[in-house]
C-alpha cells in the first residue's frame, strides 16, 4: 500500500511538471498564408526562412531541432527545400537536400555556405569592434601619450607610444576609443564604458613605463588618451539558438549602437541587462514602445498610457551589466527607453 501511494504521488508529480512545462511553452502559430514547401536562395537566414512558416520565428529550433531529417538546422544551404509537414499534430519542417556540384581542384571548399542563423552582416560591424568594460579595467589600461614626431594624430604604419603597465603582452593588442558611458536610467548605476575599436597594434619596444606601438591598421585617427587594451578572449557567435529570456528580466533599451534616434529592423540596440541577470546570447525579449505622458483633458491630471508591442529583439552578444541586441521585428516606433520583457 505505501509503495502505491509512493508511485501516485510520483505520477502526480510528473503530470504537474508536464502540465506546468506546458503551460510555459508558447504554442508554435503558423503563420497566416504560410507555403508548404520554399527553396533556400543565398541571401536567406534561419530566422527568415522560418518566418515565412512560423507567425514567431524565433521558435525555430521546436520546430526544426526535433526533425530527425533536420540533425542540425545550421547546415542548410542554397538549393535546399525546406517543406512543412505533421507530426503527432504538431507542424515540422522536413528537409530535401538539393543538388551538390562539385568540380576538380587543388583543395576541397564548400561551393555554398550554409545559410546563418541571422543576417550577420547586421551586426558584422560589432562582432570585433566595440566591446564594454568596467570602469577598472579602463582606468588601469595603459593610454596614448603622443604620436611619432610630435604628430597630434597617428595612422597604419606609424609608431606611438603608450604610458602604463601592459594588461597582457601575449595577446594582440587593440587601442581604443572611450565612447559612452553607461548608466542605468532606473537605478543610476554605473554599467559600464562602451569603447570602439580604432586600431590593431604591435609591441616594438618598452623602457621604463613608456611601450612603443606600430599601427597595424586603424579604421580612424588615433590621439592621445585612447586606451591599449589586449584583444578579447571570446568571439561573438555565427550561430544562435534562440528561446525565451528568463523570467523577471524586463529591462530597458539604454543606447543604439549606429547612433541613430529611431530604431528600426535590423538595429543593434545596448539594454541594461547582463550575465548576472541570467542573460545568454539567443536569449529573445519583446519590445514595448512606453506609453506617451500627456494631460487629462478633463482633470488635468498627468497620466501615462500603457505601453504598446513594438518589435521583438534577440540578444547576440553579453556583458556583466549589459548586453548588444539585434531588432529582429519592429512592428512600431522604436526608441531609447522602451521597455524589453520576456516574449
Amino acid at each position: 500500500m505505501k509503495q502505491l501511494l509512493i508511485g501516485l504521488l510520483a505520477a502526480a508529480c510528473i503530470l504537474t511538471g508536464n502540465a506546468q512545462a506546458q503551460r510555459n511553452e508558447a504554442p508554435l502559430q503558423l503563420r497566416e498564408g504560410h507555403p508548404t514547401e520554399y527553396t533556400v536562395v543565398r541571401g536567406d537566414t534561419l530566422w527568415g526562412i522560418s518566418g515565412r512558416f512560423l507567425d514567431q520565428p524565433w521558435q525555430w529550433p521546436e520546430i526544426w531541432g526535433v526533425n530527425p531529417q533536420i540533425q542540425n538546422p545550421h547546415l542548410i544551404y542554397p538549393g535546399d527545400t525546406v517543406y512543412l509537414t505533421w507530426v503527432d499534430g504538431r507542424p515540422r519542417l522536413g528537409l530535401t537536400p538539393g543538388v551538390r556540384k562539385l568540380s576538380p581542384q587543388i583543395r576541397e571548399t564548400a561551393l555554398d555556405q550554409a545559410v546563418p542563423a541571422i543576417p550577420l552582416k547586421d551586426i558584422v560591424s560589432f562582432l570585433n569592434d566595440n566591446r564594454v568594460a568596467d570602469d577598472d579595467v579602463l582606468s588601469n589600461a595603459p593610454y596614448v601619450v603622443a604620436g611619432d614626431n610630435r604628430r597630434l594624430v597617428s595612422g597604419a604604419g606609424d609608431r606611438v607610444y603608450i604610458r602604463g603597465e601592459l594588461l597582457s603582452e601575449d595577446a594582440q593588442q587593440i587601442l581604443y576609443r572611450p565612447s559612452t558611458e553607461y548608466i542605468d536610467p532606473v537605478t543610476g548605476e554605473f554599467l559600464g564604458y562602451e569603447l570602439f575599436k580604432v586600431a590593431d597594434a604591435r609591441i616594438t619596444g618598452t623602457e621604463n613605463d613608456i611601450t612603443t606601438l606600430r599601427l597595424l591598421g586603424t579604421t580612424e585617427e588615433v590621439r592621445a588618451g585612447y586606451r591599449l587594451l589586449p584583444s578579447e578572449t571570446t568571439r561573438v557567435q555565427s550561430v544562435f539558438y534562440p528561446k525565451p529570456a528568463p523570467f523577471d528580466t524586463d529591462g530597458l533599451i539604454i543606447d543604439v549602437l549606429q547612433g541613430v534616434g529611431y530604431i528600426g529592423q535590423f538595429d543593434a540596440v545596448v539594454v541594461n541587462l547582463g550575465e548576472r541577470d541570467g542573460l545568454e546570447s539567443g536569449h529573445v525579449f519583446s519590445i514595448r514602445r512606453k506609453g506617451e505622458v500627456l494631460n487629462d483633458p478633463v482633470t488635468n491630471e498627468v497620466i501615462q498610457l500603457p505601453s504598446e508591442r513594438a518589435g521583438i529583439m534577440m540578444i547576440f552578444k553579453v556583458y556583466d551589466k549589459v548586453s548588444y541586441g539585434l531588432v529582429m521585428r519592429a512592428t512600431n516606433a522604436i526608441s531609447i527607453g522602451d521597455e524589453i520583457t520576456r516574449p
